[in-house]
C-alpha cells in the first residue's frame, strides 16, 4: 500500500511527525517550567535529567530578548508615527476618514476576540473559584493551603510567564484572589512585567486612564501581593519594590489612588480586603494607608444590605493585621476565610484589649508601631465588627481594664477643654465608642428593650472595686447631661456593675440618679436609672451610714423618685409607654429595691408616705402567683405592717389576699437559701403565714406541708453544720408543725 499510494503514506508520515514535534515542544516546555499544566511522563523525565537547568537559562534569555525587541519595534513605531504625523494631517480628509475606518474596524476586532478570550478564562476563574470554596467549607484550615504543585496556581503562574498580551495577561493575573497563592513561588520576572504593564495604565498627567481602570486594578492587586510575598519570605529587614528603587509607599499610592471607599461600589471595594493585609504585614505603613483601610472597612461593613460571612471575616482579618495580630502566611493566602470566623474574631478582641490597656493616655503620635494608633482609628467600627460575628467570640471579663481606658480618656479630654475644643470633641467621641466597645465585648446589649435582662458587665468581681474608681462617670455624666445616649451609656454602665463612689462623690451620685428619674425624661432613661439604684440598694438602705445631707435628700428626694420610674404619669396612654402599668421585670427590679429599703425602719415612714406601699397592694392581684415578685411583695408588706396597723393601706387588705401572696412566697424560698440577706426573712414569713393558717383549704395545707419537707431537707443539708441558719430551720419546722397539725385535725 505504501508503494501503490504515496500520498496517502506522505499525510500519515506527516501526521506523526506533526505529533511528534508538538509532544516534544510540549515535553520541552514543561521541563522548562514545573508550573506548566501539560505535564507528560517524558517532561518528568526530562526533569529528572536536569535538562531544565540548561534550558531554562536559554528560554528565559530569549524571552527577555523579544520582549526587548517587541519594545525596541514599539518605540520605533512610535518615533516613526511622529515623523509622518505632520505628514498625515496634510492628508485629504477622505483618505483620513478611509484609514481612520480601517484601523477601527481592526481595533474593534482585536478587541472582540481579545474581549472573548478575557471573558472564557474569567469563566474559568469563577468555576475554579467555586470549587475551591466548596473545599474550604468541608476541609480543615490547614488543609486549606496549596502547595505549588496544584493545578489552578500552576496554571496561572504558566500563564503569566508566556503570555505576552496584556489582556490574557491580565485576565490571567484575575485568578489571584481567587486561589491561594503560596508566597514562597519564585517569581523573578513577573513583577517587572505586571510594572510595565501597570505603567502603561498611567496617563502623561500621573492619573490612571480612566479606560484602564479594571486593568490597573489587576495589576495593583498582583503587585502588592508578589511584592509583599517576597517580603516577607526573603527580605524581611528591605522594603524596596524588587530590586529597584521604586519605595513602598509608591506602590501603595498608585495600588488604591483608584478607590475612593465613600463612593466606591462594595464589589469594587472587596477585593481591596484581600490585598490590604499585605500593605500591614510587614509593619511599615503610611498613615494615610491606615485610613484608606478603616475606610473600607467602614464602607463594608455599614451597606445597606448584610454582609457576607466572607466579607465579615475579611475585615476583621484586615483589623486583626492592622492591630498587630500575628498570623502565619497559611492563614494569609486563605481566600474564604469565613472557615476561621472564630478565630480571628477572638484574637481581633483579645489584642484590641491588649493594644488599648497598654495606651498610657498619652500621644498617639508617639507610637513607632503605629498599633496604637491604628486601634484607635478602628474604634468608629470595632463594635459593628464585634456585632456582626457575635456568635463567634466569648464575652470578655475584662471590662475594668476596659473601662479604665475609658477613664484614660476622659482624663485626656479633661486636659483639653480650655486649650483645644476640636481634640475635646475627637476625645469625647473616642470615649463614647471606648463604652460601646466596653459593652460588645462583654455583649451586654445597648437595645432599651433589652435592660432588665442585661448580665452584669462582670460579676465575677462584684466587690473588688474601691471607693472613688468609678468617681469620673459621675464627673462624665454632669458634663454630658444634654446628651441622653451618651447619659444613657453610663447609666447602663452604673447599672450593669456593682459601683463604689468616694463619700465626696455619693451625694452627686444620687443627685444624678433623681434627676434622671424625673417625668420629663424620656422611659428608657428613668428605667435606666432605676436599674443603676438597684445596684447599689443595698448602699441606699444603709442611711445609718450617711451624712445628714445626703441622708436627708435620699429619704426626700429619692424615695418619691424611685416611685415615678413605676408609676404611669398622669395622661399617659399605652403608645406612650407600652409597659406604662405592669412590667414583670421592671417591676422585680422595683420590689427588690423597695424590698432592701424596707428592712431599715427608717425608712417605713417614707415608704408609706411617699404611696410605695399603695402601689405594692395594687399589684398583689397581678403578681400573687408569681413566686419572686409575691416573695419581695409579702417581704415589704409584712415588715412594714406590724408598726402601721392603724394604716388604710394594709386595712384594705383581706385575709384571703395576705394568705395568697404568702403562699407565692414559699415557692420563691428555695433560691433565696444561699443569700444570707434573705434567708433571714424566712423566719418572719413562717411566722406571719401562721396567723392565717385558718383559712386555707387542705389541698393547699397538704402541697405546703410537701414543700415544706423539701425546703427543710436543703436548709439541714446546708447550714448543718453552721448556726446562723439554726433559726430559720426551727421557724420552718414549726410552720410545718402547725401545719401537719390541722390536717390531722
Amino acid at each position: 500500500m505504501w508503494y501503490e499510494r504515496p500520498s496517502i503514506a506522505w499525510v500519515i508520515i506527516a501526521i506523526m511527525v506533526s505529533g511528534f514535534l508538538f509532544y516534544s515542544l510540549t515535553a520541552v516546555a514543561c521541563s522548562i517550567t514545573s508550573y506548566c499544566p501539560f505535564q507528560t511522563p517524558a517532561s518528568t523525565a526530562l526533569q529528572m535529567l536536569g535538562i531544565d537547568k540548561v534550558l531554562s537559562p536559554i528560554f528565559e534569555s530569549s524571552s527577555r530578548y523579544f520582549r526587548q525587541l517587541k519594545k525596541s519595534a514599539y518605540a520605533v513605531l512610535q518615533r516613526g508615527l511622529g515623523t509622518l504625523r505632520p505628514g498625515w494631517n496634510q492628508l485629504s480628509k477622505p483618505l483620513r476618514s478611509a484609514v481612520c475606518a480601517a484601523s477601527e474596524f481592526a481595533r474593534r476586532s482585536l478587541k472582540s476576540l481579545s474581549t472573548a478570550l478575557q471573558k472564557g478564562l474569567r469563566y474559568l476563574a469563577s468555576r475554579s473559584s467555586t470549587n475551591a470554596g466548596d473545599l474550604e467549607s468541608q476541609q480543615d484550615p490547614d488543609a486549606l493551603v496549596k502547595s505549588t504543585s496544584d493545578v489552578e496556581t500552576r496554571s496561572i503562574k504558566w500563564l503569566l510567564e508566556i503570555s505576552t498580551d496584556p489582556e490574557i495577561y491580565i485576565a490571567a493575573a484575575c485568578f489571584i484572589p481567587q486561589v491561594k497563592w503560596p508566597l514562597d513561588l519564585d517569581v523573578p520576572d513577573i513583577p517587572q512585567h505586571v510594572s510595565d504593564i501597570f505603567t502603561g495604565c498611567i496617563g502623561f498627567d500621573g492619573q490612571i486612564l480612566p479606560s484602564l481602570k479594571e486593568r490597573a486594578s489587576a495589576c495593583a492587586m498582583i503587585l502588592s501581593h508578589l511584592y509583599y510575598g517576597r517580603v516577607l519570605e526573603a527580605y524581611p529587614g528591605h522594603s524596596n519594590f524588587f530590586g529597584r528603587e521604586r519605595q513602598n509607599g509608591n506602590v501603595l499610592s498608585e495600588s488604591v489612588s483608584f478607590f475612593i471607599p465613600d463612593t466606591g461600589s462594595i464589589p469594587a471595594l472587596e477585593p481591596l480586603l484581600r490585598v490590604l493585609p499585605y500593605h500591614f504585614v510587614t509593619g511599615r505603613v503610611e498613615e494615610y494607608v491606615e485610613k484608606f483601610a478603616i475606610a473600607v472597612i467602614s464602607k463594608l461593613l455599614s451597606s445597606p444590605s448584610s454582609p457576607s460571612n466572607q466579607t465579615i471575616a475579611d475585615c476583621i482579618f484586615l483589623a486583626c493585621v492592622m492591630v498587630g495580630v500575628q498570623f502565619d502566611k497559611k492563614d494569609i493566602i486563605l481566600t474564604d476565610k469565613s472557615a476561621v470566623l472564630p478565630q480571628v474574631t477572638q484574637s481581633l478582641l483579645a489584642q484590641f484589649q491588649r493594644v488599648l490597656c497598654a495606651w498610657d493616655g498619652g500621644d498617639l503620635d508617639k507610637d513607632s508601631t503605629g498599633i496604637t494608633r491604628r486601634a484607635w482609628g478602628l474604634l468608629d467600627i470595632i463594635c459593628r465588627m464585634l456585632e456582626l460575628a457575635q456568635s463567634h467570640y466569648n464575652r470578655s471579663f475584662n471590662t475594668m481594664r476596659n473601662l479604665d481606658v475609658c477613664r484614660k480618656i476622659y482624663s485626656r479630654a479633661n486636659s483639653y477643654k480650655q486649650n483645644d475644643p476640636a481634640a475635646l470633641q475627637n476625645d469625647l467621641a473616642a470615649l463614647q465608642n471606648a463604652l460601646h466597645f466596653t459593652f460588645t465585648a462583654a455583649k451586654v446589649s445597648r437595645d432599651p428593650d433589652y435592660l432588665w435582662n442585661q448580665r452584669y458587665l462582670n460579676s465575677e468581681t462584684d466587690d473588688s472595686h474601691s471607693p472613688g474608681e468609678f468617681d469620673w462617670l459621675v464627673d462624665y455624666f454632669e458634663g454630658i447631661y444634654y446628651d441622653q445616649e451618651v447619659g444613657f451609656d453610663i447609666l447602663l454602665v452604673l447599672g450593669s456593675m456593682k459601683v463604689r463612689f468616694s463619700p465626696a462623690q455619693q451625694h452627686r451620685f444620687i443627685e444624678t440618679l433623681v434627676a434622671c428619674m424625673g417625668s420629663n425624661k424620656p422611659v428608657h432613661f428613668r428605667y435606666a436609672a432605676l436599674r443603676a439604684a438597684h445596684t447599689v440598694r443595698e448602699e441606699i438602705a444603709s442611711i445609718n451610714d450617711m451624712d445628714a445631707g445626703l441622708r436627708d435628700m435620699v429619704l426626700t428626694k429619692l424615695s418619691p423618685a424611685i416611685l415615678t420610674t413605676v408609676c404611669p404619669r398622669p395622661g399617659t396612654t399605652l403608645a406612650d409607654d407600652p409597659h406604662y402599668f405592669f412590667d414583670f421585670d421592671r417591676d422585680l427590679c422595683y420590689l427588690e429595691l423597695i424590698y432592701a429599703l424596707a428592712k431599715d425602719s427608717n425608712w417605713h415612714p417614707h415608704l408609706l408616705g411617699d404611696h410605695h406601699i399603695d402601689w405594692c397592694n395594687s399589684m398583689i392581684e397581678e403578681y400573687r402567683m408569681h413566686p419572686p415578685h409575691a416573695f419581695y411583695l409579702a417581704g415589704i408588706l409584712i415588715q412594714i405592717a406590724p408598726e402601721q396597723s392603724s394604716v388604710t393601706s394594709f386595712d384594705a387588705m383581706t385575709e384571703q389576699q395576705w394568705w395568697d401572696i404568702m403562699w407565692g412566697a414559699w415557692y420563691h424560698a428555695e433560691f433565696v437559701i444561699d443569700d444570707t440577706h434573705l434567708l433571714e426573712f424566712l423566719s418572719v414569713l413562717a411566722e406571719g403565714m401562721k396567723r392565717y393558717i385558718q383559712i386555707a383549704s387542705e389541698d393547699s395545707l397538704r402541697e405546703l406541708v410537701r414543700y415544706m419537707d423539701e425546703i427543710l431537707e436543703a436548709l439541714e443539708e446546708r447550714y448543718s453544720e453552721q448556726g446562723e441558719g439554726v433559726g430559720v430551720i426551727d421557724a420552718v419546722k414549726e410552720l410545718r408543725t402547725v401545719a401537719s397539725d390541722k390536717l390531722v385535725w
